[in-house]
């Protein structure tokens, strides 16, 4: 599913899916939405840490999945198919959380300086 995304106010999230998105991938997302909702339930009630919840740690990745260290409060399972019905069409992330929202909020531009271009 390829919605449109977009964070309108600090701390939201607006996704808004087109027309072209397929009932399936839909439903997928809702029951996403749902399960991410019963673990947020979970740290309310005090069951869960929010820092060792397997959202807060999301991505995992099929190399962390695969390998034989693993030091989460929950299990490898839970991570990689928190539905248990997705194992098929499983999407697996090239890379994990790297430094949250820090790289939206503090761009670093790697270009030349634009008195290089002058140069050319």
């Amino acid at each position: 599913m390829l919605p449109t995304v977009a964070f309108p106010v600090h701390g939201t999230l607006m996704v808004e899916p087109t027309e072209s998105e397929p009932l399936n991938e839909l439903d997928r997302f809702i029951e996403a939405m749902i399960l991410i909702r019963n673990e947020i339930r979970e740290i309310e009630k005090g069951r869960k840490e929010v820092e060792q919840t397997a959202i807060k740690k999301a991505p995992h990745t099929l190399e962390m999945i695969m390998s034989e260290e693993w030091n989460y409060p929950y299990t490898k399972n839970e991570a990689a198919f928190p539905a248990n019905k997705h194992q098929v069409a499983k999407y697996w992330p090239p890379v994990t959380r790297i430094d949250d929202a820090y790289g939206d909020r503090n761009l670093v531009c790697t270009c030349p300086p634009t008195e290089s271009y002058a140069n050319e």
